[in-house]
């Protein structure tokens, strides 16, 4: 209850700002509907083939059941019992220890998996992390980022063109157009910040539902502490090479303060899933 209840206070805070943002750009006359058009184009590219782009990005090939009979069938059981259908499954090969889900919706889903991860978790630690991407699809976490995200690209975008749509105008437009700039880099810098804490309740979220669905939070916590720790070894060339994946991963590849994270701190989420099993126990 206190999970949902901070997800729902942000996206609240999230929705009033946007609100806030689009009154100032009417009251401010502003009418940019080559700018919107051009977001919407991007928020369209991003809702319907974010999957190809985080499966290409990270060299992820989708696997069928002759190709990893033993992947294929965990997540099959898994999603019976989440009462999820199949999504497509596919591998990465790199010794990066990570896995992440993509995809629209629940029938248009991929689970990805890398070789590292594979070699480095026992089948029950597998389960969780599976169980974690999968709960992703479930509560489609893709989605709500994306729509979560599409004002905060406006304004974004505002701020950056901003030299750009000056131009010669008489002072009171120039003003007007200051005032828009301004609020533009307060809606920027504000849901940005929101947008990641949206980012980490919903780690917490998944994290619950991995441990609900395979009834065992200390795989996940033993998982979750597997990959962290392997991190150090992995070349720091390869870390950066993801680094534009971290918000797709189960465990982020850099470190960053928390305010800036989209994951909650692995202490945090391995407190909550010990309190969780507490309460199951």
């Amino acid at each position: 209850m206190g999970l949902e209840t901070r997800m729902l206070l942000t996206m609240f805070l999230l929705a009033a700002l946007y609100l806030l943002f689009l009154a100032v750009l009417w009251s401010m006359g502003v009418g940019r509907m080559t700018m919107l058009l051009l977001m919407g184009c991007m928020i369209f590219i991003q809702y319907f083939f974010s999957d190809k782009i985080a499966l290409s990005s990270m060299g992820a090939k989708v696997v069928s059941e002759s190709q990893a009979p033993e992947l294929h069938e965990t997540i099959s059981r898994l999603c019976a019992i989440a009462g999820l259908p199949k999504p497509r499954v596919a591998i990465v090969k790199t010794d990066l220890p990570n896995a992440f889900a993509t995809g629209r919706s629940q029938n248009n889903a991929v689970v990805a998996v890398t070789t590292g991860l594979l070699r480095r978790l026992d089948r029950s630690e597998l389960e969780a992390v599976l169980a974690h991407e999968l709960t992703h699809v479930k509560n489609r976490d893709v989605m709500v980022i994306t729509m979560a995200s599409f004002l905060s690209m406006v304004a974004q975008m505002v701020v950056q063109n901003f030299f750009f749509m000056g131009g010669s105008r008489d002072d009171r437009e120039s003003g007007n157009l200051m005032i828009v700039w301004l609020v533009s880099i307060l809606v920027w810098i504000v849901s940005f910040l929101l947008i990641q804490a949206l980012s980490r309740y919903r780690e917490y979220s998944a994290d619950r539902g991995a441990a609900i669905i395979t009834g065992q939070p200390s795989s996940l916590i033993s998982a979750l502490m597997k990959i962290s720790g392997s991190m150090a070894t992995v070349p720091k060339e390869d870390l950066r090479r993801v680094e534009g994946m971290n918000a797709f991963f189960i465990i982020p590849t850099g470190a960053l303060l928390n305010l800036f994270s989209t994951h909650p701190p692995i202490q945090d989420r391995i407190a909550a899933l010990e309190k969780l099993q507490r309460e199951v126990l």
